[in-house]
């Protein structure tokens, strides 16, 4: 008798892993052409060049603190008119001007549609995308910044963003208010 609410549990997890595996397997066939666009455009993104030159548009920035992360970074301003302002830690609070694009050019978000049109956040609360992004930028930098999806919202989305969703920003690092040297 106490053998059967063993064998009930027992296989009431091992169907619970049998469906989660499946829906993980379902979500990869469901978006695999979504996937494989997004996949495309980052490879094409990651080897674009400037125009009329052989540069590469794009840094590919690693941090240090995690190898296998990047994201693709390009500064439209000077950055030797801002290398000696302020730069974000990990702890800090930033507030940011910003537009976010799907790789096709579809916008799901933007802090112009915000009453003031600065988000502020601390660095902690966002994607990893953002946390490199913000921490190689100083205060008045602005950049485009292409996140592959496995430092954004990965393989299981967020809200309006679908799965395996490479993330394109133009942002603005307009300011870190209460910044204190670490």
């Amino acid at each position: 008798m106490n053998r059967l609410p063993i064998l009930f549990a027992g296989t009431v997890l091992m169907a619970s892993a049998f469906a989660s595996c499946k829906g993980d397997e379902t979500t990869w066939d469901t978006y695999r052409e979504w996937r494989e666009a997004n996949n495309s455009c980052l490879d094409e993104q990651a080897a674009r060049t400037e125009e009329g030159s052989s540069d590469l548009y794009f840094t590919r920035v690693v941090p240090p603190y995690d190898q296998g992360s990047y994201v693709l970074m390009h500064w439209f301003n000077d950055r030797s008119l801002t290398a000696g302002n302020l730069k974000p830690y990990y702890t800090s609070t930033v507030h940011v001007k910003y537009i976010g694009r799907f790789y096709n050019g579809t916008a799901f978000d933007s802090s112009y549609l915000q009453t003031d049109s600065i988000f502020e956040t601390k660095l902690s609360s966002v994607v990893s995308g953002w946390q490199i992004a913000l921490q190689n930028m100083h205060v008045g930098d602005s950049c485009e910044v292409v996140i592959p999806y496995q430092s954004a919202y990965g393989s299981t989305g967020y809200s309006s963003v679908p799965p395996y969703s490479n993330l394109v920003f133009h942002m603005k690092l307009k300011d870190i208010p209460d910044w204190e040297t670490p």
